[in-house]
C-alpha cells in the first residue's frame, strides 16, 4: 500500500515538475504573441500586458503579409522540413536498425564515425558544402537545404534509434522470422511500433533546428524563391530601423507549427525521453 502511495506521489511531483518547466520554457513565446498585437509604442512601454482597446494593433501582421511572399516562405519551410524529417527518420531508422541487429566487422568503428557527427557541427563544412552545391548546380534550390538537413540530422537519430532497438528481445524477432517475415517485414511491423517514442523525440529534436535555421538558407538558398521563413523575417531587421510589430508577427506566425508538432508528439516525446529512467 505504502508502495503504491510512493508511486503515485512520485508521479504527482514529477507532473508538477513538467507543467512548471513547460510554463516557463512557453512563456517567452507568450511575450512574443502578446506584443505581436501591440502598436510600436506599447511593445517597449509595457512589454508584459496584455494588449487592450488602446494597445490593440494588427500592423504588424499586415505589414509581414504584404511586405515580401510570406506564404512562400512558410511554404519553403515547411516543405523542407517536412521532407528532411521524413528522411531523416527513414535512413535513421534502417541504420539503426542494422547496427543494434546485425554484428559485422566493424560495426562498433561504423557507430563511433556516426556519433562524430553529434559532436563536431556541420556547419564547420559550409564553405566545402557550399562548393559542392555549386559544383552540382543545387544553389538556391530546396533540394540543397534538404540534402543539407538530411546529413545534419541523420547522427543523432542513429545514435538514440539504435540504443532503442538492441532495448527489443530477440525472441520477437526470431519468431518473426521462424513465421517466414523478411527482414524489411521484421523492420516495418515489429520493430518500428515499438520504437514509436523515440522517433517522435528525433522527430521533434531534428524539427525545431532545422524549421529555426538561418545560416544554411542564407548561404545556400538566399534567393526570394527558395527563401525559408526564417531567413524572410531578417527582411524587416534593419542597421539602423527594425519594425519590431512585423518581426513579432512573423515569428508568432512561425512559432505554429512547432507548437502543433509539440502537441500531437508530446505523449511519445515524454515516453521517449523518460524511457529507462524511471522504474
Amino acid at each position: 500500500m505504502s508502495q503504491a502511495r510512493h508511486s503515485i506521489t512520485r508521479s504527482v511531483a514529477a507532473h508538477a515538475i513538467l507543467i512548471t518547466y513547460t510554463l516557463i520554457a512557453l512563456f517567452p513565446v507568450f511575450v512574443i504573441v502578446i506584443n505581436s498585437f501591440k502598436a510600436r509604442k506599447a511593445i517597449f512601454r509595457s512589454p508584459l500586458e496584455l494588449p487592450n482597446a488602446e494597445t490593440f494593433s494588427l500592423i504588424g501582421y499586415e505589414t509581414a503579409l504584404k511586405q515580401g511572399d510570406f506564404l512562400l516562405y512558410f511554404q519553403n519551410s515547411l516543405i523542407v522540413t517536412v521532407v528532411s524529417l521524413a528522411l531523416v527518420l527513414l535512413f535513421g531508422a534502417m541504420a539503426a536498425f542494422a547496427l543494434a541487429e546485425y554484428r559485422f566487422r566493424g560495426n562498433l568503428l561504423m557507430g563511433l564515425y556516426l556519433a562524430l557527427g553529434i559532436m563536431i557541427p556541420i556547419r564547420l563544412g559550409t564553405v566545402a558544402i557550399l562548393q559542392l552545391m555549386v559544383a552540382t548546380g543545387l544553389v538556391n534550390t530546396l533540394t540543397a537545404l534538404i540534402l543539407v538537413y538530411t546529413a545534419q540530422g541523420l547522427p543523432l537519430a542513429i545514435f538514440i534509434l539504435s540504443e532503442f532497438m538492441r532495448g527489443i528481445s530477440d525472441d520477437l524477432k526470431n519468431a518473426g522470422r521462424i513465421d517466414g517475415l523478411s527482414e524489411y517485414r521484421i523492420f516495418a511491423r515489429l520493430v518500428l511500433p515499438l520504437v514509436r517514442p523515440a522517433m517522435a523525440t528525433v522527430a521533434v529534436f531534428t524539427m525545431i533546428p532545422i524549421w529555426n535555421d538561418l545560416w544554411f538558407p542564407l548561404i545556400l538558398a538566399p534567393a526570394e524563391h527558395t527563401k525559408t521563413i526564417t531567413l524572410g523575417s531578417q527582411v524587416f531587421i534593419g542597421q539602423f530601423v527594425t519594425n519590431w510589430n512585423a518581426v513579432l508577427a512573423a515569428l508568432s506566425l512561425a512559432i505554429l507549427p512547432v507548437l502543433v508538432l509539440y502537441l500531437i508528439f508530446s505523449r511519445q516525446l515524454i515516453r521517449g525521453i523518460t524511457a529507462g529512467a524511471v522504474k
